[in-house]
């Protein structure tokens, strides 16, 4: 079959082949779905202590750490989303891949070790050591539930896309019934499983998600004779903008206000991840700050390997199926991957169907995967830092805190589902940069002065946290990405945005750094430098670390 088939009789073949399959396509689906929940509920029996709960008993080598960090990582977004936005943009594309990859380095170098010696289960652990306990635990549980919220939206967004492209629904009810489904799934993984059963369905999506990226990767390079030369020639042909597709600028760069899109969306990348919830709890799972950095290192190498395929999977679907079919089936281009699985596979052939199951499944996977992640972050914070230590102050038993957990992952995952309905059209990497840009302007700055700077007081965290946080969410609120723009925009239809860029970082990261200097200069609060010393000590030495 040639890269240059045509791309209308795809479709017509793909329509029909996937309908004639669909019992096949459902059945392997189904496999996938209750392999995972099988895992979660052999996991659930283990979990007794509340250590079991939020940090898996701290059982996990550096190794599978790493790997369920990458599992944890390589979410709808690396795999939809960076294919769809290389798939309809090329080089420009591509830039979410490096931004997510550099973002480790950060990660790596100033946060994994120290929090890990730091805290117990969340960040609002570490950043209560040297403030006053109750403003600042609220903040830190306030910001995590936040951030999640919005990094849950993108993964909501993808299995909405994923399912109804499986099922063939296009009924925007239909879309809206998977989300809910994709949350009440979520809801059962945290509640039954806690850490233990997440961190090992991440390690089991992990492998599934890179072998099928390699499979991909290689039947891909195999249409082009392993001439990568060709496989972009013909991405650039297809795409309808020669040249060009292959160069920076073609989405950041037409103009002033891209390219300030473009530097904005950058440093909410490669600053977003060692401020992001879902990450930092895994740094508790480990028995050691050592193997909390060895996972890192583990996680970087499996994290690069990916991304490097994500080249071949977003011009090989740029090239094989063009831009016009990617955007038939989804305009922000998240069915970009499946579509290539489909085509290489065979379209109207049975191949093509377990090709099109295997990949989807994979990514619906990754999905429930990241989204149980994410949503275990969210309720430990609200259970151990806002439950047992602001409202009950230090006084709730394990087990009343744990049932805290359970109760919170049910009315976050409620909030998923219904913000998850709006979002269900908008790219899942734009969407998950926003994420990244609300945890690099309230969490990092916060972490980072907690852990490096003995004048830092709460008034400064609060005013971090907060000041960042509200920024970052009004600027977003008010921009293209909620109004204004027909096509991609979560409220079609109506236009109140009046924040030009798409991603806040540019104006929010250095805010949050900003008024938690402020913050701090003008407090008239005395910082604890006894409790400082103690905290650089434990941070770096690990001496009296849980």
């Amino acid at each position: 079959m040639s890269a240059a088939y045509h791309s209308h009789t795809v479709v017509t073949l793909a329509a029909s082949s996937t309908s004639e399959h669909r019992p096949l396509i459902i059945s392997l689906f189904a496999v996938f779905v209750a392999a995972t929940l099988g895992i979660t509920v052999w996991a659930g029996r283990q979990t007794k202590s509340a250590s079991d709960f939020y940090a898996g008993g701290r059982q996990f080598t550096a190794f599978q750490n790493g790997l369920a960090v990458s599992g944890d990582y390589m979410s709808a977004a690396s795999f939809l989303g960076i294919a769809g936005a290389i798939a309809l943009f090329g080089y420009d594309g591509f830039l979410y891949s490096i931004g997510f990859l550099v973002a480790w380095l950060v990660a790596l170098l100033l946060v994994a070790e120290p929090l890990r010696n730091s805290g117990r289960y969340t960040m609002g652990d570490v950043l209560a050591y040297r403030m006053r306990q109750r403003p600042v635990r609220t903040a830190a549980g306030v910001s995590t539930i936040v951030v999640s919220i919005f990094y849950l939206l993108a993964q909501m967004a993808g299995a909405g896309v994923l399912v109804s492209l499986l099922l063939g629904i296009t009924s925007d009810a239909g879309k809206i019934l998977i989300v809910a489904l994709v949350g009440v799934l979520m809801i059962v993984y945290v509640t039954i499983g806690g850490m233990k059963g997440t961190t090992w369905v991440q390690m089991v999506k992990a492998v599934l998600l890179i072998a099928g990226a390699i499979l991909m990767t290689f039947m891909v390079l195999w249409k082009f004779d392993f001439n990568v030369s060709d496989l972009l020639g013909t991405a650039a042909e297809k795409s309808g903008h020669g040249a060009s597709f292959l160069e920076p600028g073609l989405k950041y760069g037409a103009t002033g206000t891209s390219k300030l899109d473009f530097l904005s969306l950058g440093i909410a990348l490669v600053l977003g991840t060692a401020g992001l919830p879902h990450i930092l709890i895994r740094f508790y799972t480990v028995p050691t700050a050592k193997a909390a950095r060895k996972s890192v290192n583990w996680a970087i190498g499996i994290i690069g390997a990916f991304y490097l395929m994500t080249i071949a999977l977003g011009f090989g679907a740029a090239a094989l199926i063009g831009p016009d079919e990617i955007k038939a089936k989804n305009p922000a281009g998240n069915a970009a991957a499946p579509q290539l699985a489909e085509y290489l596979g065979g379209v109207g052939t049975t191949g093509g169907a377990v090709m099109l199951a295997v990949i989807s499944a994979v990514a619906f996977a990754t999905i429930l995967a990241v989204v149980a992640g994410l949503t275990l972050a969210s309720s430990s914070s609200f259970a151990h830092d806002i439950y047992a230590n602001v409202i009950r102050k230090g006084k709730a038993s394990e087990k009343e805190e744990m049932r805290a957990a359970r109760w919170a992952t049910v009315f976050i995952g409620a909030a998923a589902i219904l913000l998850g309905a709006f979002a269900r059209d908008m790219n899942v990497a734009g969407l998950v940069a926003l994420a990244f840009a609300v945890a690099a302007s309230a969490n990092l700055p916060t972490l980072l002065y907690s852990l490096f700077w003995k004048r830092f007081t709460t008034q400064g965290a609060l005013w971090s946290i907060y000041g960042g946080l509200a920024s970052s969410v009004i600027l977003v609120l008010f921009s293209p990405v909620v109004s204004g723009n027909a096509k991609t925009s979560m409220f079609k239809g109506v236009d109140f945005a009046w924040f030009p860029l798409e991603n806040p970082g540019l104006i929010s990261i250095p805010l949050g750094f900003l008024l938690g200097w402020i913050g701090s200069l003008l407090s008239k609060e005395e910082p604890d430098k006894g409790k400082y010393a103690e905290l650089e000590v434990k941070s770096l030495t690990g001496i009296g670390a849980h």
